[in-house]
């Protein structure tokens, strides 16, 4: 514990693993359960980390295995998931920079684009101010929609479209509905605010407080809030168009809806694709170009030191500009009129490899622990899993007792492995006063 104190860092998996096990007892109680029976320790589990985790995946029929109380307590461990990763995030921002020394103090606070050290309360306020607000917008829009338009009584519409509205911004993915949201794919009043609210909550606050600030000057935005807010318009666009073109005419999915409904539905499942994890249509039925799609996307994520999870859009988009300068034979990555720090390109790569390792290694145990898997069934959840978007083929119920520990424990590293990784990288920095002859072996 003292080690623990010392480095505020290290209480990031420690604290998740603590509220999952609160989590998990919770929802053993018998009356969490609509049957009023007590739920199997891996059932329990499996769904208070994929709460904390604000994965979204289940192994029950969610809105008819818990009664009320289990619902307001998955919908409480997914809101103290989400606001514990954006708190926790930029409390870790500010130790890091605190431990590096004046000159990479200011590579931490420029590239942030942060405040100082002694303004960590604002920083805080600002965040929690953000997720209320956003997050009492959508339940006052949807709430209405569904008492005015769908005969909801003010009661059941006002916590039906809180419940989704927390599960939106923290990028959750559980849902009242055993379809999911598929009944209201075609209704812009619900799927809209749920949708903006995913992608709000998944570009994280460090960007989306400097594209705020700074919206008038969108040149003088710091590379990782440029690459952020760019990139995830460019996969938001690109995805749109992708997975419009290719469920055109698939009669299981959208294949019957009139062309602004095609266009309404498309856009919402790719916006929720990427971190939110809602079946807006039925994933399950889509065609097989569209797995694809969706497992790079889920793999890609959101933005740093957001809700959403994922490599995140900045460590994708920095390794593309380091192959183009590669390519072009350039002695340096610059972005935007600026010079890419060597290290940020190391740990770049080091998260990346490592999220591809454990997304191979994943997929491979699942394979051994289920039977007759179906296409690209494996790999799509364990991607779904890993990058804690919530997606799934329905395969996740399905799965045996080691197959859902696998999946417990993707979904876990997933959350708190690429934060403390980066953080663990920066802490660890050293200079040494001498360095080896260089070689260069051959490569490719």
């Amino acid at each position: 514990m003292r080690r623990l104190l010392r480095n505020p860092v290290r209480l990031v998996p420690f604290g998740f693993l603590v509220v999952i096990l609160l989590g998990t007892g919770l929802l053993m109680l018998p009356q969490a359960t609509s049957e009023s029976r007590s739920t199997p320790f891996v059932t329990a589990l499996f769904t208070s980390t994929s709460a904390v985790s604000v994965t979204g995946l289940a192994v029950t029929d969610t809105p008819n295995y818990w009664n009320n109380f289990g619902l307001v307590m998955i919908a409480v461990l997914t809101q103290l998931g989400g606001l514990g990763i954006l708190t926790v995030a930029a409390l870790v921002i500010l130790v890091v920079s605190r431990q590096l020394g004046l000159r990479n103090r200011l590579l931490v606070q420029a590239e942030t684009a942060e405040f100082g050290l002694g303004e960590v309360r604002w920083l805080l306020v600002r965040i929690v101010a953000t997720v209320v607000a956003t997050e009492a917008v959508m339940t006052v829009v949807i709430t209405g929609r569904l008492w005015l338009v769908y005969d909801y009584g003010p009661g059941r519409a006002l916590w039906t479209a809180a419940f989704h509205a927390i599960e939106a911004f923290n990028n959750g993915g559980f849902t009242l509905y055993s379809d999911g949201l598929v009944a209201f794919s075609r209704d812009p009043w619900v799927t809209l605010p749920l949708s903006f609210g995913a992608i709000i909550g998944g570009l994280g606050f460090p960007a989306l407080f400097e594209a705020v600030r700074e919206w008038r000057r969108p040149a003088g935005w710091t590379i990782a809030t440029k690459l952020t807010i760019w990139g995830s318009g460019a996969l938001l666009v690109l995805g749109f168009g992708f997975l419009l073109l290719s469920e055109w005419t698939n009669p299981a999915t959208i294949g019957t809806y009139d062309a602004p409904g095609k266009v309404l539905a498309s856009f919402a499942q790719i916006a929720l694709s990427r971190t939110g994890g809602f079946d807006v249509i039925n994933v399950d039925k889509l065609s097989n170009e569209s797995y694809p799609l969706l497992i790079v996307l889920m793999f890609i994520g959101g933005g740093s030191a957001s809700t959403a999870g994922g490599i995140k859009v900045s460590t994708f988009f920095l390794l593309g500009f380091v192959i183009w300068a590669e390519l072009r034979g350039e002695p340096d990555v610059n972005v935007g009129g600026r010079r890419v720090a060597t290290a940020s390109q190391r740990q770049a790569l080091t998260v990346t490899l490592l999220s591809v390792a454990l997304v191979v290694l994943g997929t491979i145990l699942l394979v051994v622990f289920t039977a007759n898997l179906r296409n690209f069934a494996a790999v799509f959840e364990v991607t779904s899993a890993f990058s804690t978007t919530g997606l799934s083929t329905g395969l996740a119920p399905e799965l045996s007792r080691p197959g859902k520990y696998v999946l417990i424990m993707l979904m876990f590293i997933g959350r708190v492995g690429p934060l403390t990784l980066g953080s663990a990288i920066a802490l660890n920095t050293r200079r040494h006063l001498y360095r080896y002859p260089e070689e260069q072996p051959i490569v490719g």
